[in-house]
């Protein structure tokens, strides 16, 4: 890299490594737990100290290029995969997309990224009055997660409803039939977490 000076003239300009290390023993852990592997396995399998093994995925020691190559063959792990950048998406709830649920007099937007597969957040604002329509209907997911922040909010399911108080917390699975309704007389805010996504989050 080279900068200019004010003389017009070229020095070099010499970039300096980061005094943070890279924390990469919760990688290592985690891939270690995915595969069931307790730490005595993993040391019999890498001829590595079960002591040594505990300090680098507490990183309280930076083990050789060598050793992680070594552990990473054995979890199966690519060794550029410790150093990744987490992936991590803000959406201000201003800027999150509006989508259509099919209810009636409700303001719902998509809080988490339309490609996000695993996991869908929605924040909607319901008017006084506002359903989610006369007929029960199911979500093509695992879960489906209510949650009151405040207002009123009655969870109607084949064979009962449930009214719920702000900060009330309902977790059902998606292929339970039901549909929702706002008795209040004053807006209800909610936020509906489903799991897996359970579609592309478009209009």
């Amino acid at each position: 890299m080279m900068l200019t000076t004010q003389g017009g003239a070229m020095r070099p300009v010499h970039p300096e490594a980061s005094d943070i290390s890279p924390r990469i023993g919760a990688k290592l852990r985690e891939s270690r737990h995915a595969q069931g592997l307790t730490i005595e396995q993993l040391a019999a399998a890498t001829r590595l100290s079960k002591g040594f093994i505990s300090r680098v995925e507490r990183d309280e020691t930076s083990p050789s290029v060598a050793t992680l190559v070594t552990l990473c063959q054995v979890l199966s792990l690519p060794i550029g995969a410790l150093f990744e950048e987490p992936e991590i998406a803000s959406i201000e709830l201003s800027d999150a997309p509006l989508i259509n649920m099919g209810g009636t007099g409700a303001v719902e937007r998509l809080i988490t990224p339309r490609g996000q597969p695993k996991v869908q957040m929605l924040r909607s604002l319901l008017d006084p009055g506002a359903d989610g329509g006369r007929h029960l209907y199911t979500i093509n997911c695992d879960v489906e997660v209510v949650h009151l922040i405040h207002g009123q909010l009655t969870l109607v399911f084949a064979s009962h409803e449930l009214a719920m108080r702000p900060g009330t917390t309902l977790t059902f699975k998606g292929s339970e039939p039901h549909t929702w309704r706002n008795d209040g007389d004053q807006p209800a805010e909610v936020v509906w977490v489903i799991v897996p996504a359970a579609w592309s989050g478009s209009d």
